[in-house]
């Protein structure tokens, strides 16, 4: 019998399976965090400035963006389980290529190639697994699934700020090399084959206009604030890259044969879906960025001690997601969604108090109960989101919503960067004016303290700028505290808008064929 386009072919071993795909889509998460903490190492090694190493990472990310509206198209014209495993073949070689890397550029060279796997390998996952598991099942899997998503970015600085702390920084590139081994060795006798599909002429124009758009779009939100975000620059790239995305859009919507279906937003539950992801997403990385540079800059931890701070938030994650999809086979995404963005929005308000003076144990356990929040609705959020899709319109739908996730957080993170340099240049410069040596309240202390350090032997005038440099430094480190305090009240808001969402979702049944005839199909 033909294949049918999409057709869901519940495996009868799925679990295995699942753990296979797993392997991947955790590799290709990770490394878009795990060489963050390697950057001031390879500016020593390559003698670069810290933008220049910076693209190592930016390139990463791009390429990403560029890659993932490809999938549907590619899923279907070669069957998903053979694009998952030249996407991890592609993704191994890229990942022990950088390894082997020679200079700057060529690192980023090989990053390209790397993220050219890495993009495919995220949302063929999600096809795979919503075609391979039973319905009434596919909660409990997308609960393992999306340990990637939310573990791996945590996960990341640890594992990274060990191997270049106290092995060799080539082996945040060179462990994926056996792991992407193993999982395509793995991968034939353990996942199911879906056969391919007769599919229209690859729309070209649609997939230039999106990829053009989105490389833009995800370029200035990552390098708006190093460039400035009024500079010619920022302006122009954006501007171009939503004129891109628009004319992508009309596109798309025009042509017959669409790269992406973007008429899957016409499923209400879908569309609410990645609203409340995309909401979630900005809260979920602002804990996940923030957290680490107050920890780096304003305590002076290392990167290990950074990362194992921030891992049982990861670790409550990943205890509690498979448990989350579970309850969702059973009861539905809404009262998972709405307790667990009430318990990030709530944690997120708690992460405002943090001062220089919190001990890290009180950082930690707040983290921990934010993990509980993402452990209990990232997943049922997107389930919900994905079960009214029709079978044949599972990969446009699975490409969009990665598009999605990585958009929201590139933006989220730009705006609140945007809010928290404001604030913390507001902060700086109130406290500023009240210190100044010429205010009468502080004209005796300023005294006091030079003449202290007169008594050392110092220059009238040179231990006069030791007090000065000494105290605006820390105006600064103040301000910057406070200015992070202001961020995580405007994520607050943010999240609180993620729980009235939350009491919209519905449960509905995986649309598609039943278990039963798919598989006689």
């Amino acid at each position: 019998m033909a294949a049918v386009k999409g057709e869901r072919r519940p495996a009868r071993h799925w679990g295995t399976a699942l753990a296979v795909l797993v392997i991947g889509a955790f590799m290709s998460v990770l490394d878009s965090s795990i060489v963050n903490i390697a950057i001031p190492t390879l500016k020593h090694v390559f003698g670069a400035t810290t933008l220049q190493v910076q693209w190592v990472v930016t390139i990463y990310m791009l390429v990403l963006g560029v890659v993932v509206p490809a999938t549907s198209y590619l899923a279907d014209r070669f069957g998903p389980r053979r694009v998952y495993v030249m996407a991890l073949m592609v993704f191994t070689v890229g990942s022990g290529l950088s390894g082997l890397a020679w200079s700057l550029p060529m690192m980023v060279v090989f990053r390209v190639f790397q993220a050219t796997g890495g993009g495919l390998i995220m949302p063929v996952t999600m096809i795979m697994v919503y075609r391979m598991v039973p319905r009434e099942r596919i909660g409990t899997a997308m609960g393992f699934w999306g340990l990637a998503i939310i573990v791996a970015p945590a996960l990341g600085p640890t594992l990274g700020g060990y191997l270049v702390q106290y092995v060799d920084w080539r082996l945040i590139f060179y462990i994926n090399v056996p792991i992407g081994i193993l999982g395509v060795l793995l991968t034939y006798p353990l996942v199911p084959e879906f056969p391919a599909v007769k599919t229209p002429p690859f729309d070209t124009v649609g997939f230039l206009l999106m990829a053009s758009g989105l490389f833009g779009l995800l370029l200035g939100f990552s390098e708006g604030e190093t460039w400035g975000w009024s500079s010619e620059a920022i302006v122009l790239v954006l501007t171009a890259s939503l004129f891109l995305l628009a004319m992508a859009i009309a596109w798309e919507l025009a042509t017959p044969h669409p790269l992406l279906n973007l008429r899957v937003f016409r499923f209400a539950a879908f569309t609410l879906s990645n609203i409340i992801l995309s909401i979630a997403m900005v809260a979920l990385f602002a804990g996940i960025f923030y957290i680490p540079l107050f920890l780096q800059s304003v305590d002076g931890y290392g990167a290990l001690t950074t990362g194992l701070i921030m891992a049982p938030s990861a670790l409550t994650s990943a205890f509690l997601m498979p448990l989350a999809g579970r309850l969702y086979d059973r009861i539905g995404p809404r009262p998972l969604a709405i307790f667990g963005m009430t318990v990030l929005a709530y944690t997120t308000w708690l992460l405002h108090n943090i001062t220089v003076a919190t001990p890290p144990r009180e950082i930690l356990f707040w983290l921990m109960l934010r993990g509980v929040g993402i452990g209990a609705a990232m997943m049922p959020v997107t389930t919900g989101g994905m079960a009214v899709i029709p079978a044949e319109m599972l990969g446009a739908a699975s490409a969009l919503s990665n598009i999605i996730r990585q958009v929201a957080a590139a933006f989220g993170l730009a705006i609140l960067t945007a809010v928290l340099e404001i604030r913390a240049g507001i902060h700086a410069a109130f406290m500023a004016a009240a210190y100044t040596p010429v205010s009468a309240p502080n004209l005796k202390l300023w005294g006091q303290l030079t003449a202290i350090l007169q008594r050392t032997g110092l220059p009238a005038g040179q231990a006069h700028r030791v007090v000065a440099t000494t105290l605006f430094g820390e105006i600064s480190r103040q301000a910057f505290v406070m200015g992070l305090d202001d961020t995580f009240v405007v994520t607050t808001a943010i999240g609180a808008v993620s729980v009235l969402l939350a009491f919209f979702l519905r449960r509905h049944r995986a649309s598609g064929p039943s278990p039963t005839g798919a598989a006689a199909g």
